[in-house]
């Protein structure tokens, strides 16, 4: 096992099932939580400490109360924040969420300074640069979770459509965590074999609709929350090739250095996550209609970042 240390702010369900799933698979050697509700957080840490019992794990599992107690974590993990909504946009969740983003950084970040922060919280792109500002980390320290979960979603909708393949779907998506993320169908694959080659367009243009909607389609039949399993545990894999340097390339949402031709924006790429966070951004060869979805894609981020600046940020 890593003598690692991991601290999650925010254990609300995401949070919650990713300490458990954490603690349970032994990756870590310290686990910290942390959470405006005190009594709650200590209740789950006393709930999973007795998990990990009875999983024979030898991690850690401690409720901080304090923002010293919450120190030299590898690996950062935010989801605080207020959950969406039914009939809610991931815009209306925008500056309340940006507000406790920034104020989260400004309390960890002193006791954290050599961490990998793993962001989580929605709208999940604009959070991520709402950290990079507030922490002026460099962009390989901070790290959006979305790619891994959308491309988790599509890979189902896959497996709903065909009817076999399970645990041999290799599914892609990039751009923002949002209505217009980029399924991307020809990069996309059931046992090697291309989406295309077994579907029809109408077929596939169904799987990407369903890809698109999946958190959305939880949140209603919820009624009172959004997903949290398949979030969790795709956080989990990102932790997992950080802590065991494992240069795995998963879609995650990044600050855009000129990679695909942006500049200063978060948005959804492949990278390879090792040891020191993002270590290479990897720039597939897209068509020309999926270099135009992916633009508005990236727009639409910007959209909120404009509102971020204008009603935040410069504040």
């Amino acid at each position: 096992m890593n003598k690692k240390t991991i601290g999650i702010v925010g254990v609300g369900n995401v949070g919650s099932t990713l300490a458990f799933t954490l603690a349970t698979k032994n990756i870590c050697s310290t686990l910290l939580l942390k959470d405006v509700r005190e009594n709650f957080v200590q209740a789950m840490a006393l709930d999973i400490s007795q998990a990990t019992n009875a999983a024979r794990s030898k991690t850690i599992t401690k409720a901080c109360l304090k923002n010293e107690e919450f120190k030299d974590c590898d690996v950062v993990v935010i989801t605080a924040g207020i959950a969406r909504k039914p009939g809610m946009s991931r815009d209306d969740l925008l500056l309340t969420n940006a507000k406790i983003m920034t104020s989260v950084i400004n309390d960890i970040l002193p006791n954290n300074k050599n961490a990998i922060f793993i962001i989580v919280s929605n709208p999940l792109d604009v959070m991520v640069y709402t950290a990079l500002k507030a922490s002026n980390l460099p962009r390989n320290k901070v790290i959006g979770m979305a790619g891994i979960l959308d491309s988790a979603r599509m890979s189902h909708f896959i497996f709903e459509k065909i009817g076999y393949g399970q645990g041999q779907i290799e599914a892609s998506v990039m751009g923002g965590h949002g209505d217009d993320m980029v399924p991307l169908a020809d990069f996309s694959t059931v046992a090697g074999v291309k989406l295309d080659e077994l579907l029809s367009k109408e077929d596939v243009d169904d799987i990407v609709n369903k890809t698109k909607n999946g958190g959305a389609q939880i949140v209603k039949l919820l009624e009172t929350g959004s997903a949290y399993y398949a979030p969790a545990y795709s956080t989990t894999l990102m932790i997992e090739a950080i802590l065991e340097d494992k240069k795995k390339i998963y879609p995650c949402a990044i600050m855009l250095e000129g990679e695909y031709g942006y500049e200063n924006i978060v948005s959804g790429v492949p990278v390879m996550l090792g040891s020191n966070g993002v270590e290479k951004v990897i720039e597939l060869n897209l068509k020309e209609e999926q270099k135009k979805q992916f633009a508005k894609s990236v727009s639409s981020v910007q959209e909120l970042v404009d509102i971020l600046k204008e009603k935040f940020l410069n504040n």
